[in-house]
């Protein structure tokens, strides 16, 4: 009997509307058939509305007809990154179109776990990874997946807000997914359909560590994982919640896993630390092995490692008043106030002519300072200029 669950991915949210391209056959909740073809679906007035037909409710699920069901649907990814794009791809499984009071549109893509992984594991690095590195993510994805499954049932995370009188202490997790498992970009984990499964050694990789998990204490493991750290990880509390878990902690990216001496906490430690280029296995400017493990839009951004951004105090003042509305006057200063053991800030103090303000965690500054984020909160501040 197979006991593999279904998940709940969220393709689009909030969208005034959507055009889905059938591949393959569907049906509806009522028996109707939708052919191949091209569909254009909005919102109306609470109801769901596909091609000019209008559904009569909040929510349409179309089911595929065919053993390897398919459509394609244009998504944006890298949202609030960088990276940001909209690129269209082609899915499998089922869909479920939700309508929103505002008569805007959710798009969600139900279809098996193992299928969900398959897609995962090629989207958020490269089918022609080695076996081995396909094997490994496979499992810290599904790993991730079954802790979010799991904190998704037990409780609700709370969405952190001002932490005391001149601190705004944020960080940012699943809490904003009410109508599904996990989202389909960043914020959760990449997953761009059927298109990014280029190789076999994807799908040996995934069949080959079905159903395996990380586990800790019996539950599973939420392995958060990034494609660089800088040369050293850092403690999960230092970026999301409060919560310890001992296999989240800082170790150098290094055959030998010890922390430098002094930590990189110290403010002068971090500051040798970032100024330079240590040995560490993300530093690695080998073309022949980014282009093998890294998608195209990853390999565009060269200075992963180390990097330098310039700002002029009206470009600090605008981003802070469009991102988190303060009005601090003219910037005087960025003053490092609590580093975690990578030398990323936790908290950082602004200095304005009008006020000074402190925010955290990690995300946050690095979102305040950019117009869409800085690569890492692991920098240094040099003031040039008068």
């Amino acid at each position: 009997m197979n006991n593999e669950p279904a998940i709940a991915v969220g393709l689009v949210e909030n969208a005034p509307s959507v055009t889905i391209e059938l591949l393959t056959e569907y049906s509806n909740a009522a028996g109707d058939n939708l052919a191949p073809g091209i569909y254009r679906c909005t919102a109306e007035n609470g109801s769901i509305v596909i091609s000019g037909n209008t559904t009569g409710n909040k929510t349409h699920i179309l089911t595929g007809m065919a053993q390897q069901s398919r459509f394609r649907l244009q998504i944006t990814i890298g949202i609030d990154f960088h990276w940001q794009q909209e690129k269209t791809y082609t899915f499998s499984g089922n869909l479920r179109l939700l309508a929103s009071s505002d008569n805007t549109l959710t798009v969600i893509n139900n279809l098996p776990l193992e299928e969900y992984i398959l897609s995962v594991s090629c989207s958020e690095m490269s089918a022609a990874s080695p076996e081995e590195f396909l094997k490994a993510h496979s499992i810290i994805s599904r790993s991730w997946l079954f802790a979010q499954l799991v904190s998704r049932a037990n409780t609700a995370v709370p969405a952190p807000g001002e932490a005391a009188p001149g601190e705004i202490i944020r960080w940012y997790d699943r809490q904003s997914h009410e109508h599904f498992d996990v989202c389909a970009d960043d914020h959760c984990q990449r997953y761009q359909g059927t298109d990014m499964i280029t190789t076999g050694e994807v799908a040996k990789a995934v069949e080959a560590t079905r159903g395996m998990v990380l586990r800790y204490n019996g539950e599973p493991c939420d392995a958060r994982f990034s494609k660089c750290c800088g040369g050293v990880t850092e403690d999960f509390r230092l970026a999301w919640s409060d919560t310890e878990y001992p296999y989240l902690v800082p170790v150098a990216d290094t055959p030998d896993e010890h922390l430098p001496t002094p930590a990189l906490s110290d403010e002068s430690a971090a500051r040798a630390f970032i100024t330079s280029s240590p040995d560490a296995y993300c530093n690695c400017n080998d073309a022949t092995i980014l282009n093998r493990v890294l998608n195209n839009y990853d390999q565009s951004t060269g200075d992963f490692y180390r990097w330098q951004v310039r700002l002029t105090p009206e470009e600090i003042a605008g981003y802070l008043h469009k991102k988190l509305s303060l009005d601090i006057g003219r910037p005087l200063a960025l003053e490092p106030v609590e580093r975690g053991l990578s030398g990323r800030l936790k908290r950082l103090r602004i200095v304005g002519d009008k006020k000074a303000v402190t925010i955290g965690k990690e995300l946050e500054i690095r979102r305040a300072l950019s117009s869409s984020h800085l690569y890492s909160s692991a920098f240094v501040v040099d003031t040039e200029g008068p």
